[in-house]
């Protein structure tokens, strides 16, 4: 796929994430919202070798690719208000949004996709030759025996399902490597799976990918993994607070700072030394989630436009204000008075 043809679809999504920012930061959408910024590129890749047939199991990060798969942007916009006309007739939320008429749905239980995207590859061998089935999941959810035993069953099974770990190296706020055994990977292998360990945030790998995981799966030669390596931008959800302090360290971390020595001086628990190893860890992960955006280089986004910007400056612009205006006609058709969003 052409890199122009990638970035539109990569800075589609990322404006349609920007404005469900926007709305739940204005109070709009309830609870919390987990956004896929970072995820772009992955996102963009995939679902430009879907087709009419083919089959999706996202995870809680799920809006950015419905959106690329064409779903109606105002009535996901909708649906994550909780409004009576919108996706799921309000009942969804923005975790657990589906549609029927493209074959897509999402769970906020982690590793679920892996079942649900074994059973849409079922589907698709049994009902529709020549169909694919996708299940993207986080390096997080590949250590739930539900999906674990999803590659088990796929690969026994010749299923054409491609399974996509997004692999940004947290499992909420846990370090993913200290609680996984081994190599994802090599764990896939070790199912029998085909698998391909790319950049995932660079469009064009992760295409690449694609296209040879979808020529596979299409010809009924069984799954494949891929593993993208990315990045979250956003922390697990909005709100983050090690995201707003690593941003904010001298507004946020002054009362962070005053719990954290409240705890360490008090009586009991464990040893000074100990106490300081974990300050001295939390320390650490706090520079590690600021030192994630600086720059913009784990920003996908950021990284196409800066190598596109060379040679295709104007179409850059141009694209950019396209899925801007497409994202506020949507705005329009999803609040009562457009001016409720000030994006």
């Amino acid at each position: 796929m052409k890199q122009l043809e990638l970035y539109a679809r990569m800075a589609k999504a990322r404006a349609f994430e920007l404005a469900l920012a926007d709305l739940w930061k204005q109070g709009l959408i309830s609870g919390e919202m987990h956004l896929g910024t970072g995820e772009e590129a992955i996102a963009a890749a995939i679902t430009a070798r879907m087709r009419a047939g083919d089959a999706v199991a996202l995870d809680h990060r799920c809006t950015s690719v419905l959106v690329l798969l064409g779903v109606d942007m105002a009535a996901i916009l909708k649906e994550s208000m909780g409004h009576s006309d919108g996706l799921c007739r309000g009942q969804a939320g923005h975790m657990h949004l589906m549609s029927q008429r493209h074959l897509a749905a999402a769970s906020g239980i982690v590793g679920a996709a892996g079942p649900t995207g074994a059973g849409f590859g079922l589907a698709a061998k049994l009902l529709r030759r020549g169909s694919v089935a996708v299940a993207f999941f986080g390096d997080g959810a590949a250590n739930q025996g539900m999906l674990l035993e999803s590659l088990n069953l796929a690969t026994a099974w010749s299923l054409p399902v491609i399974f996509v770990c997004k692999d940004n190296g947290w499992a909420i706020t846990t370090n993913t490597a200290s609680v996984t055994g081994g190599d994802l990977a090599a764990r896939a292998r070790g199912f029998g799976l085909v698998v391909q360990d790319v950049d995932g945030l660079d469009g064009s790998s992760v295409d690449a990918a694609a296209a040879r995981a979808f020529r596979r799966a299409r010809r009924g030669q069984g799954p494949s993994f891929i593993q993208a390596r990315c990045s979250r931008l956003d922390g697990h959800f909005l709100g983050d607070p090690m995201v707003k302090t690593a941003r904010q360290p001298m507004k946020q971390g002054a009362e962070v700072l005053r719990k954290i020595m409240a705890a360490a001086l008090k009586s009991g628990g464990g040893s000074l030394t100990d106490r300081a190893g974990s300050l001295l860890s939390m320390t650490r992960l706090l520079v590690k989630v600021r030192d994630n955006r600086r720059g913009g280089r784990n920003d996908p986004l950021v990284r196409a436009r800066r190598v596109l910007r060379r040679r295709h400056g104007t179409e850059v612009s141009e694209i950019e204000e396209t899925v801007r205006n497409e994202v506020r006609d949507a705005l329009s058709l999803a609040c009562k008075d457009v001016s409720q969003w000030r994006g």
